[in-house]
């Protein structure tokens, strides 16, 4: 069973659910729903919405519809609903509550994520779709993390395989060559730097990390190799599990989705699930756009981000350059970033803490002034 807060107020959201549900509640700012998916049967056996005109069935799916005051007053009293669906149905609003206000310390650095965060791109490959070739040796890469790192960057991600639409996959100790010496270096020149290691693997994951790396960024979300789980717990790293349809060399050959956020929000869950059984304390989700997503995907992502939140976690995204951009204004690669910190500021009116980007001045500027207003 999942459970998802979902903001009604957003008409496309409104649209879809009100399709599914087929209810006849009035759109007003400020409404929310409950759904609770993939219900167990015995749950169900006695379910009836009739004492409650907020509460709709469809097959093994319930929606509670209201304000979340509303919501909340009606679950005590529901004879429809067992213990076990209204105890989710709470966890869930209070996940959703308590998402921008998780606190990790990471390394020595404390992360407050009632404030918006940057993480810089370090692509130490010669074939990523922004930057690759530009920092494949040692020298260049170093010196590149040192300017982020000048400009404000809260955290590095260092990545030795491109996972660009078709790209191949390189091997694990191919991966490490272009990644360790680089971590290496940076962490002699500045020790407090907080490095994350953006890989599938699980070996270069434990390379990293005994390098002085502190975080994992794992687009495939653990599905990859789910050894990774077992390195974070090993050395106590914060994990970013990400959403991938497909791996990264066919993932954008037609991808297709009867609910695009259902599906990444669902996929998040049972992966989150299992990197917090496994002993993972600090997660960090990732709706992964442009991983396996066409261009209306990843706006209706975009537009639904707040939705993420009743997850529990820090939301991280990363837009930075990504076609979708491109598609709509019809701007090559390195005319994006006007566009890319658009969209950020958006996403961080949404609930999202962590930028992912290959332009740090920008995203620092961008998080300086929500942190103000935030303050």
């Amino acid at each position: 069973m999942i459970s998802q807060v979902i903001h009604l107020s957003n008409t496309g959201a409104f649209k879809v659910y009100r399709e599914k549900y087929k209810f006849s509640v009035i759109l007003y700012h400020g409404l929310y729903t409950v759904e609770l998916r993939d219900v167990p049967s015995e749950f169900l056996n006695n379910s009836d919405n009739e004492e409650n005109p907020n509460i709709f069935f469809v097959n093994n799916d319930i929606l509670i519809v209201g304000s979340f005051k509303e919501i909340l007053d009606c679950l005590p009293s529901s004879s429809s609903l067992n213990e076990a669906i209204k105890s989710e149905a709470v966890k869930a609003l209070q996940n959703f509550a308590k998402s921008e206000v998780i606190q990790y310390k990471i390394g020595e650095k404390s992360f407050d994520f009632r404030f918006a965060y940057t993480m810089g791109i370090l692509n130490v490959t010669p074939d990523s779709f922004s930057d690759g070739g530009k920092y494949i040796d040692k020298v260049s890469a170093v010196k590149f993390a040192m300017e982020m790192i000048d400009e404000g960057v809260d955290i590095i991600d260092v990545g030795g395989e491109s996972t660009r639409p078709g790209s191949e996959p390189v091997s694990e100790s191919e991966e490490i060559n272009r990644v360790i010496p680089v971590i290496e270096e940076i962490l002699r020149r500045k020790p407090d730097a907080v490095l994350s290691i953006d890989t599938t693997k699980a070996n270069v994951a434990k390379e990293a990390l005994h390098n002085g790396a502190l975080i994992i960024n794992d687009i495939s979300g653990g599905t990859f190799d789910p050894d990774i789980f077992n390195v974070a717990k090993e050395f106590n790293a914060a994990v970013i599990l990400m959403h991938i349809k497909g791996k990264p060399k066919i993932m954008q050959t037609s991808p297709v989705y009867s609910d695009v956020v259902s599906e990444v929000y669902d996929y998040l869950a049972n992966q989150s699930e299992i990197a917090k059984k496994e002993g993972i304390e600090k997660i960090i989700i990732d709706p992964g756009i442009g991983f396996g997503k066409k261009t209306e995907d990843n706006l209706d992502l975009i537009e639904r981000l707040e939705d993420f939140k009743s997850l529990g976690f820090p939301i991280m995204i990363g837009l930075s350059r990504k076609s979708f951009i491109g598609n709509i204004l019809n701007l090559p690669v390195g005319e994006r970033d006007n566009a890319t910190n658009a969209l950020n500021s958006l996403a961080l009116s949404k609930g999202v803490r962590l930028i992912r980007t290959h332009n740090v001045k920008q995203a620092v500027q961008t998080c300086k002034l929500f942190n103000s207003l935030t303050n």
